[in-house]
């Protein structure tokens, strides 16, 4: 298995720099320092390739969702969601590269989103019940709504922040959280 994994972890290197279309077995074998030979061995086409990578970001995001979900106030688990998942997209190469082979490719595995959102939405559903939120604020599923336009921000700013200048930007975590005190100042409930 530890062949596998490594091939999974070069792929989702190659797939995060280069995208589906650009990339190719040999530089993930030349990555991996594998043959050609062992790449088809575990992986017999491109698409199982991605496939892998794909169903690896989804276990990695499931598990953070998971250790997320026991926290309590519901709110404050939404948040801290938010935020580990944004941290993944900064900082899990596999993370970041099944998100974009699942908008690349379309109908080739999971969408990321599906494996955090329904959480999300319980959360918010239940915050909103139980007067974590004000009664003014938007609805629990715009706010659902608001999370997934966040996160795809997040993603976007983890995929070409490598490309701006070192310290020169936060962490998209970091950036998330500022965000969130920001949007809580105008959706909280008042402590009782």
């Amino acid at each position: 298995m530890r062949t596998r994994s490594v091939l999974v972890r070069a792929a989702a290197a190659e797939f995060g720099e280069v995208g589906y279309g650009g990339a190719r077995l040999s530089r993930i074998c030349a990555s991996a320092a594998v043959s050609m030979g062992a790449l088809t061995f575990h992986f017999p086409v491109k698409a199982a390739l991605a496939d892998a990578v794909e169903q690896e970001g989804g276990a990695i995001t499931r598990a953070l969702v998971e250790r997320l979900l026991v926290r309590r106030p519901e709110l404050d688990a939404v948040i801290g969601l938010t935020v580990g998942l944004a941290g993944l997209l900064d900082e899990d190469p596999v993370v970041r590269s099944s998100v974009r082979l699942a908008r690349e490719r379309p109908g080739g595995g999971a969408c990321w989103v599906d494996v955090w959102l329904p959480a999300v939405r319980d959360l918010l559903h239940r915050a909103y019940e139980t007067g974590q939120l004000r009664q003014s604020a938007a609805s629990s599923q715009t706010l659902a709504d608001m999370v997934v336009y966040l996160l795809a921000g997040a993603e976007l700013q983890a995929r070409v922040g490598a490309e701006l200048a070192a310290g020169a930007r936060h962490s998209t975590s970091d950036q998330l959280e500022r965000i969130w005190r920001l949007v809580l100042s105008g959706v909280a409930a008042e402590p009782s």
